[in-house]
């Protein structure tokens, strides 16, 4: 059984512990990784019994556990482009993100970063196994909104329900003609609509928590600075403060979001089509969420 995948159905962790964990995929030293050192690793992974196990109390298992979940597809079992491993999402999006949420100067200024952002989004939900929200500033140049809230709360609406939209899109294949389901040992049982449509349902609502919360944490800190005036605000430092705070929610929603739901998904094989629960006597059945 592919390693990855052996350790999504063998660890079924908590939320703090899949965020921890996430923390440590997303260091972005895993994007500059040998394919020597992976395949170094991925063989300590196979010939080690139980490794999965050792992830805790073996800094070298855990060192390779690392290694490979960072760079290698569960299903595939192939490499990872770099440009689209987990610990390129933040250094990409956030600068977008950021870029997002300024004031739009012109059509330039408010189109170049949706097309970057969703163009990446796009990429980064299909090459790990699983538009844009130009809406809200077009409105806002034509109808000016007068109450704070409401303009702010706008594009960041906007912003976390085309992402979540932006998987529906490019999943949609996977809700249609189904993904694998197997048992705890690996074995493929069959292909199933219902987890298809749970795995994408699920990894829609991180994106959308993700990118919604890192839009408006910034803007509602920024919006009582200027309220409380603890210290002289000018143009240049509330620009400085809302990359900053951009950065430092987006550094944390990133591990939170992707570590929301187990890669590997688990479900109840009664709630499954009727085909797959004659197929098998087990009770619980795995599939890859992605990421």
């Amino acid at each position: 059984m592919e390693p990855n995948l052996r350790f999504g159905i063998s660890e079924r962790q908590s939320f703090f512990r899949r965020f921890l964990q996430w923390m440590d995929l997303l260091d972005p030293v895993n994007l500059f990784i040998s394919i020597g050192s992976i395949e170094k690793s991925r063989q300590l992974l196979f010939t080690t019994e139980d490794a999965s196990k050792h992830y805790l109390d073996n800094r070298r298992i855990k060192d390779a556990w690392n290694r490979s979940l960072s760079t290698v597809h569960p299903d595939s079992s192939k490499l990872i482009p770099t440009l689209f491993r987990p610990a390129a999402f933040l250094p990409v999006t956030a600068p977008v993100v950021i870029m997002s949420m300024m004031p739009a100067k012109g059509m330039n200024s408010m189109v170049l970063p949706q097309v970057c952002l969703y163009g990446y989004n796009t990429a980064f939900t299909i090459t790990n196994g699983n538009a844009s929200y130009l809406i809200p500033h077009m409105v806002q140049m034509k109808y000016p909104l007068e109450n704070f809230w409401l303009k702010k709360a706008l594009p960041v609406v906007f912003l976390a329900q085309v992402s979540g939209m932006n998987v529906f899109a490019c999943r949609s294949f996977e809700r249609v003609r189904g993904i694998e389901v197997m048992d705890k040992e690996g074995r493929v049982i069959g292909y199933s609509r219902k987890a298809g449509r749970k795995a994408v349902r699920d990894t829609a609502i991180s994106r959308a928590v993700l990118f919604g919360t890192s839009a408006l944490v910034p803007e509602v800190t920024i919006y009582f600075l200027k309220r409380t005036q603890f210290f002289p605000l000018t143009p240049l430092s509330l620009k400085m403060a809302r990359v900053s705070f951009t950065l430092l929610i987006m550094g944390l929603m990133v591990p939170a979001s992707f570590g929301m739901f187990p890669q590997v998904g688990q479900i109840q094989c009664s709630k499954l089509e009727e085909e797959i629960q004659s197929s098998t006597e087990e009770t619980e059945l795995f599939y890859n969420r992605g990421v």
